[in-house]
């Protein structure tokens, strides 16, 4: 059995294309959290495709994983 790697994918609507800052994150669409990149990719990808027409329209997919496995300070 693979190790599970937890992705999460999520978007919304940017406040200027050039960034990642959205104008309301209580509106963020939570597309979900995934077991590894692959499922995460495919979420993403559908979402971004219907989205495509939307220039201030943004999905990502962020590696829950690193931060959960990242040290903790003391």
């Amino acid at each position: 059995m693979s190790k599970q790697l937890l992705h999460l994918v999520f978007g919304g609507e940017l406040k200027s294309p050039e960034t990642l800052e959205f104008v309301d994150t209580k509106a963020l669409d939570i597309v979900g959290i995934y077991p590894n990149y692959d499922e995460a990719l495919k979420a993403w990808r559908a979402k971004a495709q219907a989205t495509v027409d939307q220039a201030h329209v943004r999905y990502v997919v962020v590696h829950l994983h690193r931060l959960l496995d990242a040290p903790r300070e003391s």
